[in-house]
């Protein structure tokens, strides 16, 4: 299974910054064409719902997580998280974190082995503190939340679906939220319509350029 839908947001801000931002070597059909995709696929996601949907997505892919939501909307996208978990039923079966732990990336890292894999405290940026058993569950998830987002960001190869497979021991609350997103395809049919569009104005313009220069 490959994990579509948390792309969207990453993709469009990539259209935005930099694949489609106008040039000047551009022609003006260039231009126009790199505006219709854009306001196209603004206007697609603008929903607020969708949108809500794409932000739930970004934040349980370890990639991306808050990288590409709105700043000012980030908490809120957080308390979200943490309102959807209280909603979810109780899994006794669900494996729990241990007692508090603190890591400290400096103090606790082992002399570097090659032969050896990185556990998940080695990627630790500061010290963290995991659940405790006294805590209520509202503050457990909240916790859970607040360390994974201390993690720097998985590499851009990395597979969200088996990093939260390796992972889901150390994350079990947050691991049902990614489950419920990270499944869900993002289609790309009408986008890949929209290109073809643009191929083709494309090479109508290049005709056409080329019969001015016949003419002329």
């Amino acid at each position: 299974m490959y994990v579509s839908v948390s792309y969207i947001k990453p993709v469009i801000h990539l259209f935005k910054t930099s694949l489609l931002l106008p040039e000047d070597n551009d022609t003006e059909l260039t231009k126009t064409i790199k505006r219709k995709i854009l306001g196209y696929l603004v206007e697609k996601y603008s929903d607020p719902v969708k949108d809500e949907l794409l932000d739930m997505a970004s934040l349980m892919d370890p990639r991306f997580r808050t990288s590409y939501i709105d700043p000012d909307k980030v908490e809120q996208v957080k308390k979200r998280a943490v309102s959807e978990l209280l909603s979810f039923p109780t899994d006794k079966s669900t494996p729990q974190p241990g007692p508090v732990v603190q890591v400290d990336q400096e103090e606790a890292r082992p002399q570097p082995d090659p032969k050896r894999k990185k556990t998940l405290a080695t990627f630790f940026k500061k010290s963290v503190v995991l659940p405790t058993s006294d805590q209520s569950e509202e503050a457990k998830i909240e916790t859970e939340l607040a360390t994974y987002l201390l993690l720097p960001e998985a590499d851009p190869d990395t597979d969200p679906l088996q990093w939260w497979k390796s992972n889901e021991f150390n994350f079990s609350r947050l691991s049902h939220l990614a489950k419920k997103y990270l499944s869900i395809p993002a289609t790309s049919a009408p986008s890949e319509r929209l290109f073809s569009v643009g191929e083709e104005l494309s090479h109508a313009a290049e005709l056409a350029s080329s019969q001015r220069q016949w003419t002329g």
